[in-house]
């Protein structure tokens, strides 16, 4: 997936360090460059890009000005590149996707280049259902509810479940992340949460916690323990039919014989 970017600054320095940062990401091509804000509204007319990295402070049009201005088109993803951090609370109410600060740090471009990356995948899986309902509803129109159908109940699964969880643990409210915990564990209505990085104890039972998680991809492979499958990376067999899942962080948890049916879907 190619990410096709317009980079949009009054300064040239700017735009040529931008543009050796972005070399790194070898998936973002740039496409065009301006200088100001008419220039900018014309370039993304013209190439409909996926990505504008665009300063806020122009003469003329400024950054604001050039979002305004495309109002009638889809517009492309922005992130609003500025030396003064006083624009933020104005750069989300204008949609933006991101809001960085010059002189732009890398390691921050690339947890904003990941982020595109994710949005433009959503928007590009629902723009491919959206073409084969409109071929379909030409040569099999009854697939068409079929297919709209399944869409509708896979969201609807996914939503379902939590993507945050709030851990009271030692007297701190942490809001985890379900895509980083690793592994649960549980001791009586306690459970300890496992996110790689740091162990948390939730107050909970392991039957609730689990009508929290979606069971595509937490799975209880023991009478006490839940692994995050997405972070399994191999799996190695034991005695008596049982085995062990070797989870990122290196630890390892036993699969009993009667979750085996789990680890199936590894060795398939």
């Amino acid at each position: 997936m190619t990410i096709r970017t317009i980079l949009v600054d009054d300064e040239p320095l700017a735009i040529q360090g931008l543009e050796l940062r972005l070399q790194e990401h070898e998936d973002v091509e740039i496409i065009d460059k301006c200088s100001n804000g008419r220039e900018a509204i014309r370039s993304i007319k013209t190439h409909k890009p996926d990505l504008v990295f665009l300063d806020i402070q122009m003469p003329g049009f400024d950054g604001f000005s050039v979002v305004q201005g495309l109002m009638e088109i889809e517009p492309p993803l922005f992130v609003f590149v500025t030396a003064y951090s006083d624009h933020a609370i104005r750069a989300f109410e204008a949609q933006a996707m991101d809001y960085l600060m010059k002189p732009v740090e890398p390691a921050r471009l690339a947890d904003t280049i990941e982020r595109v990356r994710q949005r433009l995948s959503e928007k590009r899986g629902v723009e491919e259902i959206e073409k084969l309902k409109e071929v379909l509803a030409e040569v099999a129109p009854e697939a068409v509810d079929e297919i709209a159908a399944s869409a509708m109940d896979g969201e609807v699964a996914s939503n379902r479940f939590e993507k945050l969880i709030n851990i009271k643990d030692r007297g701190q409210i942490f809001r985890v992340d379900v895509d980083t915990i690793e592994r649960i564990d549980a001791a009586g209505d306690y459970m300890c949460i496992y996110t790689g990085d740091n162990t948390l104890i939730l107050r909970e039972t392991m039957k609730d916690l689990e009508k929290r998680l979606d069971p595509r991809r937490f799975q209880r492979v023991h009478r006490s323990t839940i692994v995050n499958l997405d972070l399994v990376r191999q799996v190695k067999p034991h005695t008596n039919g049982e085995c062990f899942l070797v989870l990122d962080s290196g630890a390892q948890v036993k699969v009993s014989r009667s979750y085996r049916d789990v680890v199936a879907r590894f060795v398939h």
